[in-house]
């Protein structure tokens, strides 16, 4: 059985004309937790909508579970850096975990009783059963990301994408995501892959970090040398990072 859940070979994605993504090789195995960093602008979203089939490919070649993105987006569950809704609109948390059986529910029917004790077991894996008759707009910002984590995990994904999860979150909840995120891999044998700027707090959950800047650089491993990140980034960089303690790696034998 082959151990990668993701395979990308050569892949080149082009936006508006303009090469966005060059000569992209990566595998990620199943279990994996991995971290993607790099800079505004660097393509780390359009590496996830790539994965998903909503942008594709230039050239070069994407397998999801050995499909094409189009045919493995239903082994994933994503949760976007932006949810745009009203706050003020009268949804409640109950509801927005429901919508993500939508791809599996028909349209205009009424949910079924496995649709409902799969979003209660949803909502129970996040912490967040007691919250399910408030409204979205209620909750605080960490909150909200646990609801659609928990909206993801009712299509039952191998994979989970989160592109910057913690944008707009009060640090101290920080670390209660992540380490949410630590306990969904280690007892649902999911996959998953974080997008994220911070690589401070991010090195001390994820098992492997790729950093990204139009081109991926990638060791399987969650140490980077200062002159990859100086690579990927442009500039010198000031920054701590990976390993406990964390630390940019300098050259050494």
């Amino acid at each position: 059985m082959n151990e990668n859940v993701i395979e990308i070979k050569n892949l080149y994605v082009k936006l508006r004309d303009m090469v966005v993504l060059e000569d992209i090789n990566l595998s990620v195995k199943r279990n994996d937790f991995l971290g993607i960093i790099g800079p505004n602008g660097g393509g780390k979203t359009t590496l996830l909508k790539t994965m998903l089939g909503i942008i594709k490919p230039y050239k070069g070649d994407i397998k999801i579970m050995g499909e094409t993105p189009e045919k493995g987006r239903e082994y994933i569950g994503y949760v976007p850096q932006y949810v745009f809704f009203d706050l003020k609109f009268p949804i409640t948390v109950w509801e927005v975990v429901l919508t993500g059986r939508l791809n599996r529910t028909k349209y205009f029917k009424n949910y079924s009783k496995e649709d409902k004790e799969i979003s209660e077991a949803a909502l129970k894996q996040v912490e967040m059963e007691k919250y399910k008759n408030k409204k979205i707009g209620e909750l605080s910002g960490g909150e909200r990301q646990r609801v659609f984590v928990a909206r993801a995990l009712v299509s039952h994904p191998q994979i989970l994408l989160l592109d910057e999860p913690m944008a707009n979150v009060d640090s101290p909840r920080e670390k209660e995501f992540y380490e949410l995120l630590k306990k969904l891999k280690e007892q649902e044998k999911m996959t998953i892959i974080l997008v994220s700027h911070d690589i401070g707090i991010i090195s001390a959950y994820v098992d492997k970090i790729a950093c990204i800047n139009r081109k991926l650089y990638f060791h399987d491993s969650k140490e980077i040398k200062m002159d990859e990140l100086m690579a990927v980034y442009g500039c010198p960089v000031d920054m701590i990072a990976h390993g406990i303690p964390h630390r940019v790696l300098k050259e050494h034998d």
